[in-house]
């Protein structure tokens, strides 16, 4: 297994949880009432915050809605095409 084989799956999978928590943010927001520092919720909330709170200063509430949880899965998904999608650098590169 080369070594550009191995980043491609870490990356991979890094992206893909990443998206996934963030869109479980995107579900708790439904939820004002849950408590983000108790388990499960916890577990989403943690690795998320660091990300959405330099962003929360740039981009305030819109209608009192949170929308830096949705930005951030389109940023995740982008940077996830770019570089493992099927034209993606890295796909490229392993094929050179």
């Amino acid at each position: 297994m080369s070594a550009l084989t191995i980043t491609d799956w870490v990356l991979g999978l890094f992206l893909g949880l990443m998206t996934l928590l963030f869109i479980f943010r995107i579900v708790l927001t439904w939820y004002p009432q849950v408590d983000l520092n108790r388990l499960p919720f916890n577990l989403a909330a943690w690795p998320t915050e660091p990300f959405l709170v330099p962003l929360r200063k740039l981009v305030p509430p819109i209608g009192g809605v949170d929308i830096t949880p949705v930005i951030w899965v389109g940023i995740f998904s982008l940077i996830r095409e770019l570089l493992l999608g099927q034209q993606g650098l890295l796909r490229m590169a392993a094929h050179l």
